[in-house]
């Protein structure tokens, strides 16, 4: 059974949050200047800011999901995984600089990967799935602290879309790991011009796009809030 359409909304928020990240981005020329200007140098510069330039919006993804697990859970659970939630993700994103130990992990995974001989494409995708467990966690834990375990006649279930979820992740940070390739290799140091802020926009959508669709297919159980469950 399909989610509810309270449920399908809120489901489309932490998407449009990214969205909205990579528009605000390019609506104020946002560059590592301006960044290291406003104090957020620290942020703003290093290899994996040059290098993982689109990694920011999966951030803004990841924030604002967590965020919203009161609305599925409202109860102290529910505000209790979302404050862990929100530790977690912006730990993990950005301690001690950009991307954090996400990119650190799928870096290191991929770069070994590729120097005992892997195809680059098998390492890219080693790299990806790294980094998805790192901020996997984060979201998985977090949900799992707001909602409790499922029923045991759910629990295949859902496993099997916890791994969904994991894949479409991994698809996702997969695909924003490439946006310097395809195109914007100058963003941070410049400005994100017109043409790459389509380009952004569009490799954004095409990232999240699976891993919001289960949310917009999931059974009308799993958005019920866990006091009415028995």
């Amino acid at each position: 059974m399909a989610a509810s359409r309270p449920g399908r909304l809120a489901a489309l928020i932490p998407l449009a949050a990214a969205l909205s990240a990579v528009a605000l981005v390019a609506a104020t020329g946002t560059t590592q200047r301006s960044l290291d200007a406003a104090g957020f140098g620290q942020w703003a510069y290093g290899f994996f800011a040059d290098r993982y330039p689109l990694f920011f919006p999966a951030i803004a993804y990841g924030i604002v999901r967590a965020a919203l697990l009161p609305l599925a859970a409202p109860n102290w659970r529910g505000w209790l995984g979302a404050c862990l939630g929100l530790t977690l993700v912006t730990g993990l994103s950005l301690h001690p600089t950009y991307g954090g130990l996400v990119l650190r992990a799928g870096f290191s995974v991929g770069g070994v990967a590729f120097l005992s001989g892997q195809p680059m494409a098998v390492a890219q995708g080693l790299g990806a799935v790294a980094a998805a467990f790192v901020l996997g966690f984060a979201l998985g834990f977090a949900a799992l602290v707001a909602r409790g375990l499922p029923r045991r006649g759910a629990r295949g279930r859902a496993l099997v879309r916890a791994l969904l979820r994991f894949a479409a992740l991994a698809w996702a940070l997969g695909l924003l790991a490439v946006a310097r390739d395809v195109g914007l290799s100058g963003f941070p140091r410049l400005v994100l011009s017109g043409d790459q802020a389509a380009l952004a926009l569009g490799l954004v959508l095409a990232a999240f796009l699976p891993h919001v669709t289960l949310d917009l297919v999931r059974p009308r159980a799993s958005v019920e809030s866990t006091s009415g469950r028995r």
